[in-house]
Parts: structure tokens; sequence; C-alpha cells
């Protein structure tokens, strides 16, 4: 249904790394799953209120909260599309993440009151009258829940939104849910017991867990995590794919919400080449890079001397010795000499990751070490640590 929906009513459908379409898709499938759980949210408290069962009942305003957050989503997608302003030149592509931060935090509340509700019950336990309606109408609740969290999952995946995954892995606990509710009824009419209150206390476990599942995914983006392997490797191998780019480093990706990206980066190419050439190289490949995968990127052309075959030699040596001593965690760039009276200065930049298991100053004292012991202490190591973003 979603499928033909956005066919409808989605211009250019495929083109997904296109914001408006992400965002039509975003809020289509808000729209749908709005209309869906408030059907469920009244089929439910139907069937909670002739069966008198709390967990039943529960589960219905679980999806009057689901369409309340569909609502926080709709409205996320929406001020999200907006375009770039003076006083928000990145645009407002993080109000999505803003909105599914949100929707945790309903999912969150929701489920610390089934959960109290819920030992209520189990305290006070009553029976719970069958209803064959009642469980007719939780079986189609499953299904269409399951539906639910599969085109979720599946457009999440398609336009990369953590927000409609997030809706998804909801969607699929409700499934679970709701099946524990059927369980209770059925036990409880064929058998006597009354676990109503327990399937409602582990139907509020599955709540909160997609809860701060769906918090993680969307803090993380807030906070600046690192960027997918793949989008990194589709990077490096866009900027390598052209000869006159000898190395590249000092990557980092900003992420101003889906489809928002900046991209810096530093590219190293040889210092006896005509700099007007390189340079426009240089632009070609900023402008593939918007082009492929739909971002700003800024590069910095940073001279190696490829003609010079003593600093050539040294940099080998200078990496192979830095690799034995610190493993290969770590890479060198930037490198170059400067020739005094006394002393020659090898320079160079070290890239360490973060959280590595020497401090900076280590890696620094080890390095200039490592140097003083080449050419019988003719070089002097100057050295600046940098940290992987990636």
């Amino acid at each position: 249904m979603v499928k033909a929906l956005a066919k409808i009513f989605i211009k250019d459908s495929e083109n997904v790394t296109n914001p408006q379409v992400r965002s039509a898709y975003g809020m289509l499938c808000s729209v749908v799953g709005i209309l869906l759980n408030v059907l469920l949210f009244a089929g439910k408290f139907f069937a909670g209120t002739i069966s008198k069962s709390v967990s039943i009942t529960a589960d219905a305003f679980n999806n009057l909260s689901d369409a309340g957050s569909s609502v926080i989503t709709l409205l996320g997608f929406k001020l999200a599309s907006q375009k770039p302003d003076p006083e928000h030149p990145f645009g407002h592509g993080r109000i999505e993440y803003l909105s599914g931060l949100a929707v945790s935090v309903a999912i969150l509340l929701m489920g610390w009151e089934l959960a109290t509700s819920s030992v209520d019950k189990i305290r006070n336990p009553q029976a719970v009258e069958f209803s064959l309606l009642s469980m007719v109408i939780l079986v189609v609740s499953i299904a269409v829940k399951l539906y639910m969290g599969m085109y979720n999952n599946e457009i999440g995946d398609k336009i990369s939104s953590a927000a409609m995954k997030a809706t998804g892995a909801d969607c699929i606990s409700d499934c679970v849910s709701t099946a524990l509710v059927l369980v209770a009824a059925v036990v409880g009419h064929f058998t006597g017991l009354m676990i109503d209150g327990w399937c409602g206390l582990l139907i509020s476990v599955f709540i909160l867990r997609a809860g701060v599942e769906a918090a993680k995914d969307t803090i993380a983006p807030l906070l600046g995590q690192k960027p997918d392997e793949e989008l990194v490797m589709e990077i490096y191998s866009i900027v390598m794919a052209h000869s006159e780019v000898m190395g590249v480093h000092d990557l980092i990706v900003h992420d101003y919400g889906p489809g928002r990206l900046m991209i810096t980066l530093h590219a190293e190419v040889s210092a006896d080449g005509d700099f007007l050439r390189t340079h426009d190289v240089i632009d070609n490949i900023e402008e593939e890079l918007k082009e492929k995968l739909n971002c700003e990127a800024t590069i910095h052309m940073d001279p190696v001397a490829t003609n010079d075959e003593e600093v050539s030699t040294l940099r080998r040596q200078v990496a192979q010795r830095m690799n034995e001593l610190l493993g290969g965690e770590v890479s060198i760039h930037d490198f170059r000499m400067v020739t005094g009276p006394t002393h020659t200065n090898v320079i160079y930049d070290i890239v360490v990751p973060q959280g590595y298991k020497y401090s900076d100053g280590e890696v620094t004292r080890m390095a200039k070490e490592n140097i003083l012991a080449m050419d019988q202490g003719q070089y002097r190591a100057v050295v600046k640590i940098d940290h992987s973003y990636i």
C-alpha cells in the first residue's frame, strides 16, 4: 500500500538522495501510521472494555501513543525539510533527530505507565472475560502491526532514517506485546489463571526496551557519531580514483541531518605538479562528491615532495618504525624535512585512533626518540598528534 501511495503522491520517488523526496516519504509513512494506529486503538479499546482486560486496554493506549508519535514524526519531517536561513545556514535537518528523540520519550512514558498499572493488576487480579470478537481484533492487530513494522523498516533503510527504523522496531515490539495479550486472554479462559497483569508487565518491558533503543538511535547523531564505514570507503574510493591524489587524511564527516552532510578532508598531491591544474582537479573532485553523495565537500591540498629521494626514503623508514613501535593503528602524513646547519627537522603528523592505548604525550615521546636514534642523531622530530574522526 505504501509503495502504491508513494508512486501516486511522491514525484521522482526513487531519488531518495533528494531531501524533498526523503521528507515526502517520511510524511507519507507518518500519515499512514496515524490512521492505522487510530483504527487499532479504537478496536482494542472496544475489545478491552467488553473483556475487562487491563492488558488489552493498555495495548490500545499504546497504539494511541504510537499515533501521537507518528504526529511528532510528521511534524519533524515537515520542519526538517525547511530550507536554510541566515540563522541556520546548514538547514534544519537535525529536527528529524529531535522528533525521533521526542517519540522515544513518549514510548518510555507509556511503558512506565503500563508497568505501574500492571503491577496494580498483579496485586489485585481480576478475571478477564473471554470474547471471540476481542480475539479476532487482536489477531488483526498483530497482522497490521507486522505490516507497519515491515514498511517502516523498508522505507527507513531506503531513505536512511533512524527515526523510521526506530518506529519499525517499535511496531515489531507491539506485535510481541499484542501476542502476549492474546495469550493471557486464552490462558485465562481455558485455565482460569489470571496472568493478565503479568503479561501487561512483560509488555511494558518490551515497550521500555523499544524506547531505550529509539533514544540511542536518535541521541547518537545529535552527539556526533562516527560516519558509516561504507560512506567512508566510498569517499576514499571517489577521491583516490584520481591519479593526481596520492593519499587522503584528516577526513571529517559533519552531519547536519539526514541527507545534509558536509565533508572536509586533506588530499596529498605532488609538490612538483602544476598548481593550477591540480587545483582544478580538486575542484572537480569536490563537485563529484557533491553529485554522488549529495553533500558539500571541502578539500585541502597537501603538497608532497615526490622527486626528493631522501625525503621519500626517510618517510618509508619512519612509517615502518612507527608501525613497529605503535602498531598498525597509527599512520603518518604531511611528511617533510627542513635542513639546518646543525641538524635536520623531520616534520610530520601522527594520526591515532580515539581511545588509543598510549597518551598523546607518550606517542610524541616515542616518535622523537625514534627519530633521534636515526642518522647518528642528526634528525630532530617535530610532530603533531591528530585524532581520527572516522
